[in-house]
C-alpha cells in the first residue's frame, strides 16, 4: 500500500511543477506571492516524500493545488486541475478526537478530501441526542484539520445533495457508517455520478482509550456525574 501511495504523491507533485511552468509571465507578476507559495509547498511535498512522510507530503501538495487553484479561477486559465482525486467525507465530528483525525488520513492517503457535516437536525435522528457542539462549531473545527482541502454544510433534507455539489471521484466511508454500497451506487446513478467508487475503511483504529464520541462522553458522566 506504501508503495502505492508514494507513486501517486509523485505523481501529484509531478503534475503541479508541470502546472506551475504553463502559468503565463504577466500572471505570475500578479501573483507572485502566491504562486511562491505555492512552489515553496510543492518542494517541501518533495522533500517529506524523499524522507518516507508520504502523508505529509501528500498534505503539501495538495495545499499547494488549492493555492494554484486559486490563481487558475480567478484569471479563467484554461490549465488542467485534475491532478489529485476528490475524496467525499461525510459525518457529525462532533467532539474531535484521535479516530476522527485517522478517519481523515486514511481519506487523504486517496486525494483531496472534502467533508460534508451533518446538520444539527440530521444528527440527531442518526445518533439519536443532540450534538455536543452545533453545526457551525463543528464546521469550523473540521476546516482547521490538516487533512481535509474543504468542508461545508449538507443539505438538511438531502445527504446526497452533497455529493453532488463536490462530484467526487471516491467516496470514503466509516466502518460504522450504515449505508448499503450497491444502493448508494444506484442512487448516484441515477443522478449523473456514475463513474464514483466507494471505499469503507474496514475497521476502527483504536490507538487510544477514546476513539469516539460516545466513550468521552460515557467517560465524562462516569468521572463526573456517577459520583453525585
Amino acid at each position: 500500500m506504501s508503495n502505492e501511495i508514494r507513486s501517486r504523491v509523485e505523481k501529484y507533485i509531478k503534475g503541479m511543477e508541470e502546472r506551475l511552468q504553463k502559468i503565463p509571465g504577466n500572471i505570475c507578476d500578479k501573483y507572485r506571492k502566491i504562486l511562491d507559495l505555492a512552489r515553496q509547498y510543492t518542494d517541501d511535498a518533495k522533500y517529506y516524500l524523499e524522507k518516507g512522510d508520504e502523508v505529509t507530503a501528500l498534505v503539501d501538495v495538495v495545499y499547494a493545488e488549492g493555492l494554484l487553484d486559486s490563481v487558475i479561477f480567478n484569471e479563467n486559465l484554461d490549465i488542467d486541475s485534475q491532478i489529485s482525486k476528490k475524496v467525499f467525507v461525510g459525518g457529525t465530528f462532533d467532539i474531535i478526537h484521535p479516530g476522527h483525525i485517522e478517519f481523515l488520513r486514511e481519506a487523504s492517503r486517496l486525494g483531496r478530501v472534502y467533508v460534508s457535516v451533518a446538520r444539527d437536525t440530521n444528527s440527531e435522528k442518526i445518533k439519536g441526542r443532540k450534538p455536543i457542539n452545533n453545526e457551525n462549531q463543528r464546521l469550523e473545527v473540521v476546516k482547521s484539520i490538516r487533512y481535509v482541502y474543504d468542508a461545508f454544510l449538507g443539505d438538511e433534507k438531502d445527504f446526497l445533495k452533497s455529493v453532488e455539489r463536490v462530484k467526487p471521484d471516491i467516496l470514503f466511508l466509516g466502518p460504522d457508517q450504515k449505508v448499503d454500497e450497491n444502493k448508494l451506487k444506484e442512487e448516484l446513478r441515477k443522478r449523473g455520478i456514475e463513474n464514483i467508487e466507494i471505499v469503507r475503511l474496514k475497521e476502527r483504529i483504536n490507538k487510544w482509550p477514546h476513539s469516539s464520541t460516545t466513550s468521552i462522553i460515557q467517560e465524562v458522566i462516569k468521572r463526573y456525574c456517577s459520583q453525585r
